[in-house]
């Protein structure tokens, strides 16, 4: 469990870098190594998204620290 935990927090943070380099300079990292929606940059995207989402369950461990 702390592998995917590892794994989730490290995809977060990549997507969150992706997320800033578009934002602030129109220039998207993972189509730029893997193509323009090709399908392993979709991977990275599905990745990416369901990491978030697992990301959530971060609350709970988070109220259980108070």
């Amino acid at each position: 469990m702390k592998f995917l935990n590892y794994l989730a927090l490290t995809l977060v943070i990549i997507g969150a870098i992706n997320w800033g380099l578009i934002g602030f300079f129109r220039f998207d990292l993972v189509a730029a190594i893997f193509g323009d929606m090709s399908g392993m940059s979709r991977v990275v995207y599905a990745l990416v998204g369901l990491s978030g989402l697992y990301s959530l369950f971060f609350y709970k461990l988070l109220s259980r620290e108070e």
